[in-house]
């Protein structure tokens, strides 16, 4: 029997979930300590008369290093080996598929393990540490003077983008005053022992920012970063477990760290971060080393770690992490009441009533009785949950998913080439008293493509098919609500081409629009949105 031919559109608006509630997931709530009235003044106790007495016991520790091996997983490297970051993003550059550009910089990232491996081996699994010898192998990603100039250059905010903390005698603290971080008070806390923490580089860095908004292609997942700046013989922060998985890179001087197994089963992989744990609650470490400039040090959500400085040098290191509620469970958040709400539209067995007696043997006060009703109480409600399975959105649920992803995510740094051949490049401007070369000429001979892989996704909410897209997302962590543009029935398809032809450029005309004059008004929509380029920059008509 031949296929009936479904347009995109309709198969858009069949993968509706529909009045799908929000899942709100518990979390731990950390109270934070009681800052005092006058937070400018850092605590005396951390002065630089104690460093030394905190180093000499720092590296009493570091040379009784105990390691299990099975658990973790430790690479020497004795060459120097290696491209230096600037050459690598300039190669990067030059990478027409955006996707092989993350797996590029992800591969230089864990080099010299590879990518495969690492998500086989280690992925969510144990920690790798990688020693390269190689103090400029992140050379260009961050610097402390490059923190500087933006703390003297840009509106950095204490509580917002940065936190001034200390870690002594098991008391954390943050000492962050209120207002703008200026030089003068950031250098002062830290001379007197301080850590400070930028929670949004990639905000003020555009080295951060590139290198992140490559990344989080090859995660699918955003990427995010953390700069911490250590002076010499202090810790920052107490012993915890994060809610992503982490990537420490050691850019400057170096860092004692521990890393601890999950407490238990239930911590392992955790959906939140834990709270500050006392030495006693946490066991012995697994892994214990010192980083040094060029190292990286990766562990999944869930192993406890703590780091803290030498006498003999200070610290900068930058964390990239990901998925953060990135997992099956975050999935199936969105899955399962949509799947309970369509099955009690279409399923009687979900409509009917209880049993007019269920509150006499079922509930807690009644687990422990020997009943047989409780036993085909439970027998029912095994059933339905597997039939439940049957009515499970699980295509509508991921769009669901991916619609939170882009809104996480950072815009792409566009190339010298992406930007000549976008928007970004139109010769439109100000001169002589008059706006000039306001059109340009989109034809059904111009060759086009998406900007990069996963800049945009088709999506519905039932009444109409919507395109979210990351182009014009904020370097700060959701400063801007989603962005979305409605696409036309006639360009459901057309669009959808585009998607699944990248890397390809692909004629205008080619689009798979009945009309001519419906290929060109997509083709203009989406090069005004910033989510197409174009083969050769166009040319003013």
């Amino acid at each position: 029997m031949e296929k009936k031919h479904v347009s995109a559109f309709a198969l858009y608006q069949n993968a509706l979930l529909t009045s799908t509630p929000e899942v709100k997931t518990s979390s731990v709530k950390i109270t934070a300590k009681k800052r005092k009235e006058n937070g400018i003044q850092p605590p005396k106790s951390i002065k630089k008369t104690k460093r030394k007495q905190m180093g000499k016991q720092v590296i009493k520790a570091a040379q009784r290093e105990e390691r299990v091996e099975s658990l973790t997983e430790e690479v020497q490297c004795g060459e120097r080996s290696g491209v230096a970051l600037d050459a690598l993003l300039s190669g990067l550059a030059k990478v027409s598929n955006s996707r092989v550009r993350a797996s590029k910089l992800f591969q230089w990232l864990i080099h010299p393990i590879s990518s495969k491996s690492f998500f086989s081996d280690a992925w969510e699994k144990k920690p790798v540490l990688i020693k390269r010898q190689n103090p400029d192998y992140y050379t260009g990603l961050f610097s402390t003077a490059e923190f500087d100039r933006i703390l003297r250059r840009d509106d950095v905010q204490y509580g917002v983008n940065l936190d001034v903390t200390s870690y002594r005698n098991g008391k954390r603290e943050t000492h962050n005053p209120p207002g703008r971080a200026l030089p003068y008070t950031v250098w002062d806390f830290y001379e007197s022992g301080c850590s400070l923490r930028m929670l949004n580089p990639q905000a003020f860095s555009s080295t951060v920012w590139n290198v992140l908004s490559i990344l989080q292609e090859h995660f699918g997942s955003m990427a995010g970063a953390n700069m911490y700046l250590t002076p010499p013989g202090t810790q920052g922060f107490a012993p915890h477990y994060d809610d992503i998985e982490a990537f420490v890179v050691q850019l400057e001087g170096k860092k004692h760290w521990r890393v601890y197994n999950p407490r238990s089963k239930n911590e392992v992989l955790p959906v939140v971060s834990s709270p500050n744990f006392s030495h006693s609650e946490i066991g012995k470490p697994i892994l214990e080393v010192v980083l040094e400039a060029g190292d990286l040090l990766y562990f999944p959500r869930g192993f406890i770690h703590q780091g803290d400085c030498l006498s003999d040098a200070h610290s900068l290191h930058i964390t990239v992490s990901s998925y953060q509620r990135n997992s099956w469970g975050n999935l199936l958040a969105k899955v399962v009441p949509a799947a309970l709400e369509m099955a009690m539209e279409e399923d009687v067995d979900f409509r009917r009533g209880l049993p007019v007696d269920y509150l006499t043997y079922m509930g807690v006060q009644n687990s422990d009785k020997e009943d047989p009703r409780r036993a085909q109480f439970l027998s029912r409600i095994e059933g339905l949950m597997k039939k439940l399975s049957n009515f499970a959105p699980v295509d509508a649920a991921v769009d669901q998913k991916a619609r939170d992803y882009l809104h996480d995510c950072l815009p792409p740094m566009l190339t010298a080439e992406e930007r000549a051949s976008s928007v970004q490049g139109a010769p439109s401007r100000w001169e002589n008293g008059e706006a000039v070369d306001m059109g340009v000429a989109i034809s059904g001979q111009i060759r086009v493509r998406l900007i990069r892989s996963g800049i945009a996704r088709l999506c519905s909410d039932g009444e109409a098919i919507w395109l979210y897209y990351t182009a014009d997302n904020s370097r700060v962590y959701h400063k801007e609500e989603p962005k979305s543009v409605e696409i036309k029935p006639e360009h459901t398809n057309a669009m959808e081409f585009l998607i699944h032809a990248y890397p390809k450029f692909v004629t205008v005309g080619r689009l798979p629009c009945k009309l001519a004059e419906d290929k060109v008004s997509l083709a203009e929509l989406l090069f005004k949105r910033g989510l197409i380029h174009t083969a050769e920059p166009l040319q003013q008509s």
